[in-house]
């Protein structure tokens, strides 16, 4: 679903009003990541190399999706997150039938980071089922509670496995830069559904 430029600062604009006003009132909460069976919070995020957007919430209704969080352009291109990339193009065959998407998200600074996500990206085409989108301004992470607030970091690396319902049936979140999900794992996951 595409949407217009106007729409998206619409959006984050009311995001940025509800936060300060938050602020204003003392209710600087920290946000948690998502837990197993809570409700997918909804992203209408751009498509890496595309004129086009993915919403989560239509992905989710035609089958399980898996969201996977890199830590996008925290400064340089991380080479764990290009490593577990290469494995997920590399074993996508394997996920086709089992899943009906999988979004790889790329967060960083608004500055230039469809430039970084695009080199990132490469000569690359992905195959089905996966799509790379970008998270400019890092607001899908924060929602998510993902968001690894310190110098040269952008979010903590994540995968959730999405029901159709739009439930979260199973979480990896690590608090490093190691520690990320593995194809082998995803794939048990998708079994247990």
């Amino acid at each position: 679903m595409k949407r217009n430029r106007s729409t998206h600062r619409v959006l984050f604009l009311a995001f940025l009003f509800l936060n300060a006003a938050s602020i204003a009132n003392g209710q600087t909460e920290t946000v948690r990541p998502l837990e197993v069976g809570a409700k997918a919070i909804n992203f209408d995020l751009p498509i890496v190399g595309r004129d086009d957007y993915i919403e989560l919430q239509d992905q989710y209704k035609q089958g399980p999706v898996v969201v996977v969080v890199l830590r996008g352009f925290p400064g340089y291109q991380c080479p764990l997150c290009s490593q577990q990339f290469s494995t997920l193009v590399n074993r996508a065959k394997t996920l086709t039938g089992k899943v009906h998407k999988v979004i790889l998200v790329y967060p960083g600074e608004k500055d230039q980071l469809t430039k970084y996500a695009k080199r990132f990206l490469g000569s690359r085409r992905l195959p089905e089922p996966l799509t790379l989108v970008a998270d400019p301004g890092m607001e899908m992470v924060r929602q998510w509670g993902l968001r690894w607030d310190k110098p040269r970091e952008t979010a903590y690396p994540a995968t959730y496995l999405i029901k159709s319902n739009g439930r979260v049936a199973w979480r990896k979140v690590s608090d490093s830069h190691a520690g990320r999900s593995t194809v082998d794992e995803i794939l048990r996951e998708l079994k247990k559904l």
